[in-house]
């Protein structure tokens, strides 16, 4: 990047910019820094429309109270810019997010708006996530407002709907959205909201007859009316959803017939994400999504493509390779039939089968599935020290030695970080499943041990549990270091700690003195510096399984004591088992 000092009537606020075409931000917090010293921290910027002109991608805020003190003074100084590389509409995009989210938070529907220009510039969930260090599912429930009316959204930005309310307005369809609003409007009405809301939008059993696509007058089952008639419900929603999934199917034919690429049909287990999704007409190749809610509601969004495929076809490229596909020759009704069948002969076979299901289990740790979430321990700190500590630990180097003999065995890169943490991906799955058949068990059992450690939380009952059931020694994989004393700030523990070490004695002799003369006494014990007679394999009761306190405080080991208390002895296990 290059740095230069530009002349304020030469500086805009960029579209890209989060707080562009809003009324000018509340700069008071930092407008006395910029009267007493002027801008010191750098405008991020790029090259404006006309030449010469710069447009402010992050920075907004310190570039308009520059202005109100150049209104003050009569002078207006140049601001100290960085330029970025002209044409990355999306990293502009995420440079000013990212500055603004640090300095002012900004609310959830300034976010969306954000957020969704970046998807449309082509940037996935995942990467919005790595940027901004937040987590997917933070990331996608912003996203999801854009599937509320732009009311609805202003609403929550006001500050009008809360949190709970919100979120469930976000599964609404929007003829449900439209009812909520009219009964938000009207001052005699009952307003769900919270968890009276997502009661009100999912239905239960009570399906209205409105939402039934097939005809009522051929419809074999019973329905239920209102007093004065005017509102039916579905008595059998069993009934209902049989009649509703072949209305449905019908439908999908037509839309196939009618010469649509694809109809898509969206269980009521998931959802059509407006954001995730832009319009692309027939002749195109937009296809069909059918969303089919809960409540019995279905709505058919005509013509989308997801966003990557709107990229492609924007730049000239096919959608789908090779020619239309041909319909298929069953149904979506025969499709389930078949699944869920196939689906109980395999789970029956397998009870017998008890290695396979081993490996199978084992596969869907590492690859995961849309029915499994583990993700490896990320064995965060933000202190520096600790981590260091960690890293060169025994117990890590002797894992990690391990892990990548793991890695050699299932034929993937010593460098992968883990062998757990995949994207869910079927064909990956099905591949490290049949590896997983051609090994030995105590392979597949080794492998096990590793997908166990990586997903093991830290600080959990069972990390307590294990090491209590293996009777660990933490002197085999530990040894007291500068950043155990340094942790160490309470004067009464630091005193415990050195009668432990070095005898009730030498602790009785220094009881007077500063927590930090005590540390180091200990330290010099531990390490038999300066006279100190040498102790080794010390380890503090906080670590030790099981752990124990210090002081009548206690706060020590509490989950760990928890899990104990409920554990119930095994039976003695067979001789050849032991064996």
């Amino acid at each position: 990047m290059t740095l230069m000092f530009i002349a304020q009537d030469r500086l805009s606020v960029s579209k890209t910019n989060m707080r562009h075409s809003r009324k000018a931000p509340d700069v008071s917090d930092i407008l006395p820094t910029i009267r007493k010293r002027g801008v010191i921290q750098t405008l991020l910027v790029r090259a404006g429309q006309t030449e010469g002109d710069f447009e402010i991608v992050a920075g907004a805020r310190r570039f308009h109270a520059a202005q109100l003190v150049a209104a003050e003074t009569g002078e207006a100084e140049p601001l100290p810019c960085r330029i970025l590389a002209a044409g990355d509409d999306a990293a502009a995009i995420e440079a000013s997010m990212i500055e603004n989210l640090a300095r002012l938070d900004a609310d959830e529907v300034t976010q969306w708006e954000t957020f969704t220009r970046l998807v449309k510039e082509g940037r996935e969930v995942a990467d919005i996530s790595e940027t901004f260090g937040l987590p997917e599912l933070t990331i996608r429930r912003v996203l999801a407002l854009g599937n509320l009316m732009p009311r609805v959204r202003d609403l929550y930005r006001r500050e009008e709907i809360d949190r709970a309310t919100i979120r469930h307005l976000t599964m609404a369809s929007k003829a449900q959205q439209r009812a909520w609003v009219a009964l938000l409007d009207d001052p005699n009405a009952y307003v769900p909201t919270g968890h009276n809301l997502k009661a009100w939008l999912l239905g239960g059993q009570s399906i209205s007859a409105a939402h039934a696509l097939f005809d009522l007058d051929g419809y074999g089952g019973a329905l239920v009316a209102d007093l004065f008639g005017d509102e039916r419900y579905f008595a059998d929603a069993d009934a209902f959803w049989a009649a509703q999934n072949a209305a449905i199917d019908a439908r999908r034919e037509g839309y196939l017939e009618a010469g649509w690429s694809d109809v898509v049909i969206v269980p009521p287990s998931e959802r059509f994400d407006s954001w995730e999704h832009e319009k692309a007409a027939k002749r195109k190749g937009g296809r069909v999504y059918v969303d089919v809610r809960a409540s019995g509601e279905v709505v058919f969004h005509e013509g989308y493509l997801t966003c990557a495929e709107a990229r492609r076809a924007a730049r000239g490229e096919p959608v789908e390779s090779g020619a239309k596909p041909a319909r298929p020759e069953i149904t979506s009704a025969m499709q389930t039939y078949i699944d869920l069948h196939r689906h109980t002969a395999v789970r029956a076979s397998m009870c017998g089968h008890s290695g396979v299901a081993l490996r199978l289990m084992v596969a869907h740790v590492i690859v995961g599935s849309p029915l499994w979430t583990v993700r490896p321990d990320p064995q965060s700190t933000r202190n520096d020290e600790v981590r260091e500590s960690v890293e060169t630990s025994p117990g890590e180097t002797r894992f990690d030695e391990h892990r990548r003999a793991v890695l050699a065995v299932l034929g993937l890169s010593d460098e992968e970080p883990t062998i757990t943490g995949g994207n869910g991906d079927d064909h990956g799955l099905c591949q490290l499943f049949y590896r997983l058949l051609e090994l030995p068990e105590p392979q597949v059992l080794d492998i096990v041990a590793v997908a166990m450690g990586e997903t093991l939380a830290v600080g959990s009952a069972a990390v307590d549990a294990v090491g209590s059931h293996l009777g660990i020694d933490m002197a085999d994989w530990w040894q007291a270091d500068a950043c155990l004393f340094e942790l160490v700030r309470d004067r009464e523990v630091a005193q415990a700690l050195l009668a432990e070490i070095a005898g009730e004695a030498v602790a009785k002799a220094n009881e007077g003195e500063k927590a930090k003369t005590v540390k180091k006494i200990a330290r010099d014990h531990i390490e038999g510096d300066n006279g100190r007679a040498k102790v080794e394999r010390w380890v503090p009761r906080w670590m030790r399984f099981p752990p124990a306190a210090y002081t009548t405080r206690g706060g020590v080991g509490t989950v760990g004591a928890a899990a104990r208390a409920q554990r119930i002895e095994p039976e003695p296990e067979p001789e050849k088992l032991a064996a």
